[in-house]
């Protein structure tokens, strides 16, 4: 209790504070040019981004691999940083440690990537690290047997991960043995072990100049001589200027049926199920997107509402489409692109084929009945309405021009997605949807106990089922 002469203490409020005016957004416009050794560079000038992002795109796909060395461009990729014609493995490694920098590249259907982050302050000392590295690699032939032992230790782990091992399946059973994109993209044990300082070298030589090549630079360059430091680290690489090797056309064959690769004992399956669909030079694409969003892209989707939520068969579903590789119809070789659409999860063994039955249900009711209104506005709303969260970053930003240079889009294609998602109605995300996800042209793969799941996923007819060994 307190008595007349004690004071009361009052709580004093502070204003609520109030929401400001919405500021419009869109998708930063880089500036294209090109310097005079051939390199095309896009920069974005991002304020206040103090860690400045450095992507470089170099045309040196995978089908580019002599044949019986499946894996050399990923080791290629790796050795870019294990010492120069100036330092030594170590001394390289120092060297971007002062910087503050890090420095990483890696290999894929389209060719290889080659990805800088370094606070801008230091850009010019890192531009010149990142430089040599692209110039004049050693490969020494120490390293690179290390790089080899790595990678031959990587590949036992990635058969025994249920997910990895599903993907490497699917692409065995879409495309033709005779396709790289069959094989695994960093080879196999066997591939890998034949690989050489040698053959490092000759990859090397064959494809990488900077003729064909893109630098993409976005960060804050206040207070930076960009053009300056540019001339003296990238713009001193030389190389060949002929043109890179043109891709061929991607072949696959959706035929619907099921591949059962037997883990004995498994208490789990892996589901993979997918084909080749439409890539971003379609004009179906941003449907395709918004339909495969209602379908899985999250935990409100068809397909986690029914087989997690309803049925509590697993953490979770999801669909999606990746792009593998894609051209512009305008260039010289033509459309020659792909996406893979896919649904991937994990069911608990015994739930294998009433997992698989409902997933099916969901796909033909769909078909049957379309999406609703109401989740076609929670996708446009989840998908644009996060992108500048999305793009905080230099290297969010630099990351998605890199993916358009790659794939020959436009420079402002991005900005152009999020305006052509906001005006997709319901019925055409309906049908993109379902023309990705057609019923009896999906290839599902799955990674589990053959002796408990195979007679069960047979009755259900959804096409042939062979069983492979894990």
């Amino acid at each position: 209790m307190t008595d007349a002469t004690t004071p009361v203490s009052t709580m004093e409020f502070h204003p609520q504070p109030r929401s400001g005016a919405a500021k419009p957004w869109a998708f930063p416009a880089p500036e294209r040019s090109q310097l005079p050794n051939g390199l095309t560079l896009l920069t974005s000038h991002r304020p206040g981004q103090q860690v400045v992002a450095v992507e470089i795109n170099l045309v040196a796909p995978l089908e580019a691999e002599p044949e019986g060395l499946d894996g050399v461009a990923t080791i290629m990729s790796r050795a870019l940083s294990e010492g120069t014609d100036k330092h030594t493995a170590e001394e390289f490694a120092a060297e971007l440690e002062r910087c503050g920098a890090t420095l990483d590249a890696h290999a894929d259907h389209p060719g290889v990537r080659v990805s800088l982050e370094v606070p801008a302050s230091r850009l010019p000392r890192a531009l010149g690290l990142l430089a040599d590295a692209l110039r004049a690699p050693a490969f020494p032939e120490g390293e690179v047997e290390r790089l080899v032992g790595n990678r031959l230790d990587e590949i036992p782990h990635e058969l025994a991960n249920p997910a990895r091992r599903a993907a490497m399946a699917l692409s065995k059973e879409l495309f033709p043995a005779t396709s790289r994109m069959s094989r695994p993209r960093q080879g196999t044990e066997e591939t890998v072990a034949r690989i050489d300082a040698a053959a490092v070298r000759a990859f090397y030589d064959a494809h990488i100049r900077p003729a064909t090549g893109t630098a993409v630079i976005v960060g804050d360059f206040t207070g930076l001589d960009l053009d300056a430091a540019l001339a003296d680290t990238l713009g001193a690489w030389t190389g060949s200027t002929a043109d890179p090797q043109k891709p061929s056309p991607i072949v696959a064959d959706d035929t619907g049926r099921v591949v059962i690769v037997d883990r004995p004992g498994a208490v789990q399956t892996q589901l993979l199920i997918g084909r080749i669909g439409a890539d971003r030079h379609d004009r179906v694409w941003p449907a395709q997107v918004l339909g495969t969003y209602c379908l899985g892209g999250t935990l409100t989707s068809r397909l986690d509402r029914v087989l997690r939520e309803e049925k509590g068969y697993t953490y979770g579903v999801r669909s999606f489409g990746q792009v593998l590789r894609s051209s512009a119809p305008s260039s010289p070789e033509g459309a020659t692109g792909a996406a893979m659409l896919a649904i991937s999860g994990s069911v608990d063994t015994a739930s294998t084929g009433p997992a698989l039955q409902d997933l099916w249900t969901v796909l033909r009711t769909l078909a049957a009945e379309g999406l609703t209104d109401a989740e076609r506005d929670v996708a446009v709303q989840n998908l644009v309405g996060v992108a500048p969260l999305k793009y905080e970053t230099s290297a969010a930003v630099a990351g998605t021009l890199a993916d358009q240079v790659e794939q020959q889009l436009p420079d402002d294609y991005q900005a152009q997605l999020y305006v052509r998602l906001a005006e997709t109605g319901t019925v055409e995300a309906t049908a993109a949807v379902v023309n990705a996800f057609p019923v009896d042209r999906l290839v599902t793969v799955l990674v589990g106990d053959a002796a408990q799941i195979a007679e069960p996923v047979k009755a259900l007819g959804i096409g042939e089922v062979t069983v492979v060994s894990g």
